[in-house]
């Protein structure tokens, strides 16, 4: 499976553009992408996109940078050296969404299948065979990254934004980095197991490990 984040300049994919592209090979994780792109010109730039990569708008045009275009040409090309073309993400909807506008845009074929695999559904379908219900808040789903990541015994560092405003200071976002968090919540929710070395440490919770 392609584990896929990208990073925007917000998150219309119709207005806002893509800068930074990170994914792994769930099957094979050594094999990952890694790259940025200036956005297209006629771009918009959110400042909530800004507070949460921790990047200026300067930094999103930088002309020296390689051309969104050419960034989803070298993104698709890798996607070719994974053996299962579907895509995983905690909102595949969102990174799916903008590939897909993309790809029309400038009017490259899409290399992954049209079903992605959903992190979100995974952990709330196992949160509800341990714990007996599903974790909502206000009438909706609450299982967002923050409390996958929690449900799956690993912290969360990264810094969060909610109705613009700063709830927790942390690192800027990062494609790879939650590219990785995705693959080894979907290896502990499904499989039971560690998948990445640099997650070992941290052991899988106990809330979770009864499950197995």
């Amino acid at each position: 499976m392609i584990v896929v984040d990208i990073e925007t300049s917000g998150k219309d994919n119709e207005r806002h553009g893509i800068w930074q592209i990170g994914a792994l090979d769930f099957e094979n994780p050594k094999n990952i992408f890694l790259e940025e792109a200036r956005i297209d010109d006629e771009d918009d730039v959110s400042q909530d996109a800004l507070i949460v990569i921790g990047k200026t708008e300067e930094y999103l045009r930088d002309k020296k940078k390689q051309s969104q275009k050419n960034l989803i040409e070298s993104f698709f090309k890798w996607c070719g050296s994974v053996k299962i073309k579907n895509l995983l993400g905690h909102n595949p909807k969102f990174d799916a969404g903008f590939l897909e506008i993309k790809a029309r845009k400038y009017e490259l074929e899409i290399p992954f299948g049209h079903r992605e695999f959903d992190l979100h559904t995974a952990a709330q379908i196992i949160y509800y065979m341990k714990i007996g219900k599903f974790l909502f808040k206000e009438g909706k789903s609450d299982m967002s990254l923050s409390n996958t990541l929690k449900f799956c015994g690993l912290p969360d560092e990264r810094i969060i934004l909610k109705e613009g405003k700063v709830v927790k200071q942390g690192k800027p976002h990062n494609g790879l980095e939650d590219a990785k968090l995705t693959a080894e919540c979907f290896s502990r929710l499904v499989y039971g197991k560690n998948l990445l070395p640099e997650y070992a440490k941290f052991e899988i919770s106990e809330e979770l490990k009864p499950w197995y």
